[in-house]
């Protein structure tokens, strides 16, 4: 861990109890004692067996408690209080970047809650067709406010348009299939995530199933393996997509998805 400053400290002899030092910092001697129990804190023991801080273990308790008024998490400072490289500065700096991000999300989603809100006394006024056209375009939009601008990049205007059309013209039959679909995938990959074997019969459904989705979005004759690949490769660069099939199937799904379509697609 590298110190962050270059000034003096005196009484850097001094030594400080629990007591000593929960009335110092404010908090409670049931808190030290909690850092300490986790490895967060660990102070050196006196000869009568009592916790003892030295200089440094009051450093160290000035760092947790600003990045904790933070809201960094204790699992994140203790990895970082461990780092050889930690450097205060660089990562409050990460902290505050994670929170830009987290408040631009937040705001879009307050933001499609307010349009559902804005515009919910005419959802209920419409019949079950209405209703379900209004549902197709809720979707197409939030892809393309979602993805479309990669999307559009990587596949082009014209594929992005024809697979929206898609979606725009389905029969209720066919959306809910589609819906059905997705929601097997997700719990094959569920299931998928016990056995961790990617030649297994479960890893071949799960991949055809994919396959099968990927055919209702895009197109039967846009499909090809090695596009097929490439999307599931893109998914692990695309925190989004990540975060899409971790959230549903447990942590690291989307890396066991794509390590199945890359086993099973050919």
């Amino acid at each position: 861990m590298q110190d962050n400053s270059n000034k003096h400290h005196p009484h850097t002899d001094a030594t400080y109890s629990i007591k000593e030092l929960s009335a110092m910092a404010g908090i409670s001697a049931r808190t030290l004692r909690y850092y300490d129990e986790i490895g967060l804190l660990k102070p050196q023991r006196a000869l009568n067996g009592y916790r003892s801080y030295d200089a440094d273990d009051v450093r160290v308790l000035q760092y947790i408690l600003l990045l904790r008024a933070c809201q960094v998490p204790l699992s994140q400072i203790a990895a970082a209080l461990q780092d050889p490289q930690f450097e205060l500065t660089s990562m409050l700096s990460n902290h505050l970047d994670d929170l830009h991000k987290q408040r631009s999300h937040l705001e879009e989603t307050i933001a499609v809650v307010q349009r559902a809100l804005a515009g919910l006394e005419a959802f209920e006024a419409m019949n079950d067709q209405e209703r379900f056209e209004e549902l197709k375009q809720h979707s197409v939009a939030e892809f393309e406010n979602e993805y479309g601008r990669e999307s559009r990049q990587l596949y082009g205007d014209e594929a992005i348009d024809a697979a929206n059309e898609r979606i725009l013209t389905m029969s209720k039959a066919a959306w809910d299939a589609k819906e059905e679909l997705e929601q097997r995938i997700k719990d094959n990959l569920t299931l998928a995530m016990d056995e961790k074997n990617v030649h297994s019969e479960l890893a071949r459904l799960l991949a055809e199933q994919h396959a099968q989705w990927i055919r209702v979005h895009w197109g039967e004759n846009a499909y090809t393996p090695d596009a097929h690949v490439a999307l599931a490769e893109g998914y692990l660069q695309d925190p989004r997509f990540v975060a899409y099939y971790d959230k549903a199937c447990g942590e690291g799904a989307t890396e066991l998805l794509c390590a199945i379509i890359k086993a099973n697609v050919h």
